[in-house]
């Protein structure tokens, strides 16, 4: 799916993940954040996860993405909540980012594409980080259980593109970075995630009917609630992974 239609689908939301908000503070207090710590999020979307930390924990840190949109809601988000001189966010390609300064804490929250997959995207994140006790964020789908073979074209990934939750220490292991906290998305996080871009891309077609790109998102809607329902909701988890080097 383009940039565009992320922009479209996901107008609506502020976490452009399977997060709920509840889930986005526990990973917070999981991470011991405290006054002072810097974080680079690549690929930050709207900024959420920065401007909420900001806020509450008072960090400081950079986002960066390609979406000139999101963040535009990104700079909006920080200025509502009072901390646009603790964040800054830059129009950029995440993955070919490179930080002039070390971070405590490197987040990649569920866009693993930037590095070609896993290994290369925990590669990207490490380049960045300031040392051994820093930690790595990175937001990855695994297999709840083994999809039947419909499942792969209906979700558009492959085989091998994801595993099981056992499966992905394993890959953590060979990438060299040690799993020390987690927390993960349950099938409401999704529902919320999921199905609220339905409604958000029912509105989107019933005000732009005559948009050159109204029939594939028609298309799209189509295929995702599907997807979803057949085999997103039993088969694919997700989750945030907390690891160090």
């Amino acid at each position: 799916m383009s940039l565009r239609y992320h922009e479209i689908a996901e107008a609506g939301h502020r976490i452009l993940n399977p997060f709920t908000d509840e889930k986005l503070e526990l990973l917070g207090e999981v991470c011991r954040l405290r006054p002072g710590l810097r974080q680079l999020d690549l690929a930050c979307g709207k900024g959420e996860m920065l401007c909420r930390w900001a806020a509450r924990h008072g960090i400081s840190g950079v986002g960066v993405d390609l979406s000139e949109v999101f963040l535009a809601a990104a700079r909006a988000r920080a200025a509502s909540l009072g901390v646009p001189e603790r964040v800054r966010f830059i129009a950029g390609d995440a993955g070919r980012y490179l930080a002039t300064e070390p971070f405590d804490i490197v987040s990649c929250i569920g866009a693993s594409w930037i590095g070609g997959g896993l290994a290369g995207t925990l590669d990207l994140l490490r380049r960045a980080l300031r040392g051994p006790d820093g930690l790595l964020l990175l937001g990855e789908p695994y297999w709840l259980a083994e999809p039947p073979p419909g499942a792969y074209q209906a979700l558009g990934v492959g085989p091998g593109d994801f595993a099981s939750l056992a499966g992905t220490l394993d890959r953590f292991e060979a990438a060299g970075v040690s799993l020390v906290e987690m927390v993960l998305a349950d099938q409401d996080s999704w529902d919320r995630y999921v199905a609220a871009q339905w409604w958000t891309i029912t509105d989107w077609l019933r005000d732009n009917a005559d948009d050159p790109d109204a029939p594939a998102m028609r298309e799209f809607l189509d295929a995702a609630r599907r997807s979803h329902l057949e085999y997103g909701r039993d088969y694919l988890g997700w989750g945030v992974f907390v690891l160090r080097p």
